[in-house]
């Protein structure tokens, strides 16, 4: 994973962490191997057409048969619903059976446009957003960060009110910035702010102001956010993390130890709290 990547919580760490978030979805890294070789990390457009080809060609024959006559059946599908209910088959194909994420994803969202309603949209986006800062492969990044756009948009358009589905898209641009665009991380935090200036109790705006403050080099706002979403959720373990993180990163190593510490005591994997009672041993 590239420097610049490392921008949640420190090296030793971040593997062990989203293995754990994400241990109940498809590994991220799946997204690599649906890509295949020929995905370079060069900044250049992903082909998902192209990748569940490849990914498909790798399938035993008879999986490739299913495929290829789902496939099929969307393309003479003349009604809605029967697309809709296509496109959930093959997502329930790549999820459960393939075990590869950037298929699953794809038609979890198709399936969610034809739908297009709110808890659809949502479930989709945010399936992409969480997935998305597991990944370091720019071109898959950057189609998962417009993926998620597209469909929390679509859900904001048909529920202007909901503030959670807005702080989503501005998540969406902090976390599929690259490193060379922080202009598109200064974007996502604009947009959470608006929703954290009409309403300062709302914890997850808050947290994604954090987030987004670790991410932008903005560390002293950042852990101020962070500890006030720690004391309304004090056993989310990411905001723990991060504000171990935040405070190491402002050379405050008695506060890092602090809630490294706080976040070991809630860690129920045995990895991850190994990683964390070293990473407090190296702050000594």
């Amino acid at each position: 994973m590239k420097k610049e990547q490392l921008i949640v919580i420190s090296a030793g760490i971040l593997a062990l962490f989203l293995l754990y978030f994400l241990g109940n979805t498809i590994p991220p890294k799946k997204a690599a191997t649906v890509a295949g070789d020929r995905q370079q990390d060069s900044v250049q457009t992903f082909d998902i057409q192209a990748a569940i080809t490849a990914a498909t060609a790798k399938l035993p024959a008879g999986q490739q048969t299913l495929v290829s006559g789902l496939n099929q059946a969307v393309v003479r599908g003349d009604v809605k619903e029967q697309q809709i209910r296509t496109y959930q088959q093959l997502a329930r194909f790549w999820s459960d059976s393939a075990r590869a994420f950037v298929p699953f994803a794809y038609y979890t969202a198709e399936a969610a446009k034809l739908e297009n309603s709110e808890k659809s949209l949502t479930f989709a986006a945010q399936l992409l957003l969480e997935n998305l800062r597991g990944v370091d492969q720019p071109a898959i990044k950057s189609w998962m960060a417009g993926q998620s756009k597209e469909l929390f948009e679509k859900a904001i358009a048909l529920n202007p009110s909901n503030d959670s589905l807005k702080v989503g898209l501005g998540s969406t641009y902090i976390f599929g910035a690259s490193a060379e665009n922080p202009q598109e991380i200064m974007k996502g935090i604009q947009q959470i702010l608006e929703v954290s200036r009409r309403d300062s109790s709302n914890v997850y705006a808050q947290k994604m102001l954090g987030i987004g403050g670790i991410v932008s080099g903005q560390y002293d706002k950042a852990v101020e956010r962070l500890e006030k979403v720690a004391l309304a959720e004090p056993h989310d373990l990411e905001v723990l993390l991060m504000l171990a993180e935040g405070y190491e990163r402002k050379g405050d190593k008695a506060m890092a130890r602090k809630w490294y510490g706080r976040a070991a005591d809630h860690a129920e994997n045995p990895e991850l709290k190994g990683e964390i009672s070293r990473r407090i041993q190296q702050l000594q």
